[in-house]
Formats: C-alpha cells, sequence, structure tokens
C-alpha cells in the first residue's frame, strides 16, 4: 500500500530530495493528500490535508534533519490526531492502510488548496491569540479544523454538508 503526498511549490523548494517524479503511483484507500507549509515563531510547519475527506494533520517545528524520518513523524502525528478526535484506531491497523508515503510535486488541486488557503486564515487568527507555537494547543486547533463544515458533493443539498472528522470516520472504518 502507498500513500501520496502532493506538495505545494513552497514546500516542493524545501524538500526537493524527497519529491518523486513518478506520478503513476497508486493511492490507497485514505486517497491522496496535499500539503502546505506555513510558519509560526519562525518554525516550519506543515498542514497536510486528506483529498478526499478534507481531515487535516498538522506537524510542527519540521527541522531539515526531520525529513529522514518524516514518514514515521507523520504517522505518529496522524495516529494522535485520530486518538484525540475520538476516532480510535489501532497503529498497526493504520501503518497498514498508509504503507509507504510518496512524495509527488503539486497537481494543482484547486478545491483542497482552498480549503488549505481557509485553514490557513483560520490558523494565522490562532497564532495572534497564542502567540508563540510553544502555547498553541495544536491538536485542539485540528480539531476545531476538522469539526468546522464543509461541502462535499455535487448538489447543494444539506446532506452533503458534512464534517472533515465524520468522514475521515467513515473511510478509516470501511
Amino acid at each position: 500500500m502507498r500513500t501520496t503526498i502532493n506538495t505545494t511549490k513552497k514546500l516542493e523548494k524545501l524538500i526537493k530530495k524527497l519529491i518523486s517524479t513518478d506520478e503513476k503511483t497508486e493511492c490507497g484507500i485514505l486517497g491522496k493528500w496535499n500539503a502546505t507549509v506555513f510558519y509560526v515563531d519562525r518554525k516550519k510547519c506543515w498542514l497536510i490535508t486528506n483529498g478526499k475527506t478534507k481531515y487535516n494533520v498538522i506537524l510542527t517545528d519540521i527541522k531539515s534533519t526531520d525529513l529522514k524520518n518524516i514518514e514515521q513523524i507523520f504517522k505518529d502525528a496522524f495516529h494522535s490526531q485520530l486518538t484525540y478526535d475520538g476516532i480510535i484506531t489501532d497503529f498497526d491497523y493504520l501503518n497498514s492502510i498508509i504503507g509507504k508515503i510518496d512524495f509527488l510535486p503539486t497537481d494543482n488541486d484547486r478545491r483542497t488548496t482552498g480549503f488549505q488557503n481557509t485553514n490557513l486564515q483560520s490558523l494565522d487568527w490562532w497564532k495572534a491569540e497564542y502567540g508563540e507555537l510553544k502555547n498553541m494547543p495544536i491538536k485542539d486547533l485540528t480539531n476545531r479544523l476538522n469539526n468546522i463544515p464543509i461541502h462535499i458533493g455535487e448538489s447543494k443539498k444539506m446532506s452533503d454538508f458534512t464534517k472533515a472528522l465524520n468522514e475521515m470516520k467513515k473511510l478509516i472504518n470501511e
């Protein structure tokens, strides 16, 4: 099983060594993810958003020395966020559905990029409120982002509005 993470141009410049050019990679049951970089207190943080569910995971204080372990850092952060959000799952099961992570160049997914930009605006608001990264309750803030009502679907029915947390719960428990 493989999981693909498409990066923004900004993040791509920071992790050139990790970017794969093999675009024929099959996605696992979680589908593709999109990642972007933002800064809090001059520290690099990553906002990683699932393309299917719009579920967010935030990796904080990522240094260039962390890049060799980024796969494990992502899996740990994803598992702890799922646990915080009440989607309790076994780490071994999660590890098996994620598999190996492939970083790819941007796929210009405008819809997911729009969701990320909206979430980055919310994070900017909270950065001003909390000040420093060490004062920010990252799991709580990510939980807030995952509980914002979103529209997934083609029609404008109220039944197409949901929360990223509920969609991820459905996807993992399938």
